[in-house]
């Protein structure tokens, strides 16, 4: 007999949990560069695309299904009998579209990390095997009715299930992808790559907060009775209390180490304590709760720093920190303030040692297991394939590499994107570049370098080269330049690219323009350095205008001429 109240509730969350994917879109895009925007999202979709599939075809049976305590059964198209694993008064494919949506929940976790170099084709089939065989696995052992769950083991709605598994596949293929293009310097120092859009992050991790709710809530996966009725209750508040606790907790410790609040920090810190108290939220109290968040909320702040410094992990948007860390946290402390209303009694209520045992010993199999098989995917995928994208897409950006999307904010003027490639001199030109491909440098004739006259050279180059053409230009004495961000495109009129099938007509490529105005350094040295740095022989290097400049005047001093070009106070 169906429950029409524990179906709707179960078909309820299952519609919430689905809404994550838009808030992991939103915060993933907000904290990574405008040019992988379009990149971003189309993994988020993709990700719950693919996932879909494939835990219909085999991870539904693998995970619920009643083989043995290791493995479920390879049951295609969900065709078997699951009467021994579905709640009650709930049909088999409300339950199956409830745990579909987990497992997206999961393998969408791996994208934030990865973000801004993995190849587009190297992340639908790693997330395919995180749907087909990693999550179900592992969810068999602790929802499936497999080893750690007769043992005793408490996950309630997948600190370690959903977001551990996520987060230990993001941290082994962040570490084996390496990190983006300029994030640490020639000492290893990393750099800031900021985030282009903290609103996008914000609204994303206010969808997520308010989506938790049916993540958590309605892992009840019922509401026809005073015990689920007070469990659903209980695990809202405790929720909630263990976000917000959370965010001020980090936005203390951020004040006090940075002397400002981080907002992006404690923007992480709420999907910290959500991930944290996720695997006990039912079987805590609020103080468990609170504390728990206080603690996500410590942690959070220095295992971004460990990831970023120590360990140079480079993730983009913390996906690491909260998931992975935050998750095994949360499910270790259930083992501490389990108060013993829905599972045994944790340490500090008079258990023991028991459960806080088996939620270490669960935590640290699913971690072992996870490692090794998603590390055998990457590696494989590395050595076929290819994991990462190229250096010259990485730096155009994978919206236009990857999909052909020349910006996502058509429209809207965008900063210019300064990461350069590790180099510590400009390069050289080798000659190398095909015939073919090779545009030919005719000599120009020798400018009069005199003092008293002034020159302006107008380098328009593409974005990715500006770095190391502002190092050179400071390496030849050049100490002043205008810098413009410009669009345009040569006689070629750029690169032809589509958009839903029809080829976009005018395509103006965006530029980097560099104004310099010269009269001691000599012009002829000021061209042929911008043109080693510039050169790699394919269309598109970038053109370099010389003019005449009658006069110079310096505003604040009144100077003119030679003196007005001097920095000297």
């Amino acid at each position: 007999m169906y429950s029409p109240v524990n179906t709707i509730w179960v078909l309820v969350g299952t519609a919430l949990v689905f809404f994550m994917q838009a808030g992991f879109s939103l915060c993933e895009a907000g904290f990574t560069r405008a040019k992988n925007t379009g990149n971003i999202l189309m993994k988020n979709l993709m990700d719950f695309c693919i996932g879909t599939p494939a835990f219909w075809l085999v991870g539904f049976g693998i995970m619920f299904g009643s083989g043995t305590a290791l493995f479920g059964t390879i049951d295609p198209f969900i065709m078997g009998d699951y009467s021994h694993i579905l709640p009650e008064g709930v049909p088999l494919w409300a339950y199956a579209i409830f745990q579909t949506v987990f497992c997206a929940t999961s393998a969408t976790i791996v994208s934030g990390a990865m973000a801004e170099r993995t190849k587009f084709s190297a992340y639908c089939i790693y997330s395919a095997a995180i749907s087909l065989i990693i999550y179900p696995v592992s969810g068999h052992w602790i929802w499936g009715g497999g080893w750690l769950s007769q043992i005793g083991f408490h996950d309630f709605a997948g600190s370690t299930a959903v977001h551990m598994v996520g987060g230990i596949c993001a941290m082994i293929g962040a570490a084996i992808l390496g990190p983006r293009m300029g994030k640490y310097d020639k000492n290893g120092k990393p750099r800031a790559i900021l985030g282009h859009n903290i609103t996008f992050a914000a609204l994303g991790v206010f969808i997520l907060w308010f989506c938790w709710f049916g993540f958590n809530g309605a892992s009840t996966v019922g509401m026809d009775s005073d015990a689920l009725l007070e469990t659903a209750g209980r695990v809202f508040f405790n929720t909630n209390l263990s976000a917000a606790v959370a965010c001020c907790t980090t936005l203390i410790v951020t004040w006090i180490r940075y002397k400002k609040p981080d907002v992006s920090m404690t923007y992480n810190a709420a999907l910290a304590g959500l991930v944290g108290v996720t695997a006990g939220c039912d079987a805590i109290s609020p103080v468990g709760a609170a504390v728990i968040g206080l603690l996500c909320g410590v942690a959070i702040v220095f295992a971004v720093e460990f990831f970023d410094k120590i360990a140079k992990i480079d993730d983009p948007v913390g996906a690491i920190s909260v998931h992975c860390v935050c998750g095994a946290l949360g499910t270790l402390l259930t083992g501490l303030f389990a108060t013993g209303v829905t599972t045994e009694k944790g340490l500090f209520y008079g258990g023991g040692f028991h459960l806080l045992g088996v939620q270490a010993l669960g935590v640290l199999a699913v971690a072992a297991y996870v490692a090794v098989v998603i590390t055998l995917v990457f590696l494989a995928i590395k050595h076929t394939v290819g994991l990462r994208a190229s250096k010259e897409d990485e730096l155009a950006g994978l919206d236009v590499s990857e999909h052909g999307l020349l910006t996502a904010y058509a429209g809207f003027a965008m900063l210019p994107d300064t990461t350069v490639a590790d180099e510590d001199k400009p390069i050289s030109v080798t000659g190398e570049v095909p015939l073919a491909e090779a545009v030919p440098v005719k000599k120009m004739p020798v400018f009069d370098d005199g003092t008293p006259k002034f020159t302006k050279v107008e380098i328009i180059c593409k974005e990715s080269r500006f770095e190391a053409l502002k190092a050179a230009m400071m390496e030849i004495g050049i100490t002043g330049m205008t810098v413009s961000h410009v669009l345009g495109c040569g006689i070629q009129k750029g690169k032809p690219e589509y958009y839903r099938g029809v080829q976009v007509e005018a395509t103006l490529l965006p530029k980097v323009q560099v104004d310099i105005v010269v009269s001691k350094v000599p012009v002829r040295n000021v061209i042929e350095t911008a043109k080693k740095v510039l050169y790699t022989g394919h269309i598109g290097d970038g053109k370099i205008f010389v003019y005449d400049v009658e006069n110079v005047v310096k505003v604040r001093t009144g100077e003119e001429g030679f003196d007005a070009l001097q920095d000297v106070e």
